[in-house]
């Protein structure tokens, strides 16, 4: 016992040690996403605000590929010392939910950091001919069922998620038709070939000014700050659907508790700059911090959710 007990107290001391050194190098955060994409410009804000109080750079990479999953692997693996960093996005969970396997554990391979912005997304109609509101477009799809089709980026985002969801918490029985993309939906719905999309409001945004298309409600629980006559899809009629993507910074499990805690300190500092306040809400977030205990619930949380939409909607497991 008393081995065991000077054993913990050396660890204890060795990581006390290492966090007052940390960061002594730069710092990589990872992403895994095109560059020049929102995931890629988060980072950079991020890390170019969080390197000034860090006192080290912090470089991002980018890892694309499979979702954000290469990256997110790629940080699973790391060594546990706070030098490798992931741009995680709400398509990590959705990730846990649709892949039979993956080479990492969604929730328990990763220290969570802090969320930094949360992203709604719209349920948008054509102006001239569509439903002009949530509850007509539930009518419709209750008189007839799967003759309400809605477009997405793809089969297993968050978007044809939130669709199912709106369907299942609405008690209605609508048709998703995928697409390689949000602009691609779009302009399937711009065409009359789709009756709505579930999309991010950056992309609907343009078309909405140009009166062509209407957005007659966004998917979180409060309105966005770029439309704020548009009602949350609850205050519209559909009681009980809330659904919100975000961005945040995580690391490797088993880091030290007091590097976290000093990333998160100084990632909140970030927050609070006006300029990077401007800059993440340029990207359609809304921003906001969380405690590392917050965001490992909100991963963990959104990975039952999207496992059960996921098992209803009878969505095949990639």
């Amino acid at each position: 016992m008393k081995i065991n007990a000077w054993l913990v107290a050396a660890c204890v001391l060795a990581n006390t040690a290492f966090a007052q050194d940390y960061p002594s190098r730069p710092i990589r955060i990872f992403q895994g996403f095109a560059p020049g994409g929102n995931a890629d410009n988060i980072a950079r804000v991020l890390g170019a605000e969080m390197s000034k109080s860090l006192g080290q750079p912090m470089v991002v990479e980018t890892r694309a590929g499979a979702g954000g999953n290469l990256a997110a692997d790629l940080v699973a693996k790391a060594t546990p010392d706070g030098y490798s960093l992931l741009l995680a996005v709400g398509g990590h969970p959705v990730s846990g939910a649709l892949y039979k396997s993956l080479p990492f554990r969604p929730v328990e391979d990763f220290d969570w950091i802090s969320t930094a912005t949360l992203f709604p997304f719209t349920i948008s109609v054509r102006s001239e001919g569509g439903p002009k509101s949530i509850e007509e477009l539930l009518r419709a799809a209750r008189a007839k069922p799967d003759a309400v089709t809605f477009g997405s980026a793809g089969i297993g985002t968050t978007q044809h998620l939130a669709g199912e969801l709106l369907a299942s918490v609405t008690g209605t029985k609508i048709l998703h038709i995928p697409y390689k993309g949000d602009a691609a939906a779009l302009t399937s719905l711009l065409g009359g070939e789709i009756v709505f999309v579930v999309a991010p409001p950056t992309a609907v945004l343009p078309h909405v000014k140009s009166g062509r298309l209407q957005a007659i409600a966004v998917t979180s629980g409060t309105r966005w700050q770029g439309m704020p006559d548009v009602p949350t899809a609850t205050e519209a009629g559909a009681t009980g659907f809330d659904v919100s993507s975000w961005a945040g910074l995580a690391t490797t499990a088993g880091t030290p508790r007091a590097v976290v805690m000093r990333l998160n300190a100084d990632m909140h500092k970030a927050l609070q700059v006006p300029e990077v306040r401007s800059r993440l809400e340029s990207f359609g977030g809304e921003v906001r911090g969380s405690t590392p205990e917050e965001m490992r619930a909100r991963v963990a949380s959104e990975l039952a959710r999207w496992s059960k939409v996921i098992r209803e909607a009878k969505i095949e497991q990639q």
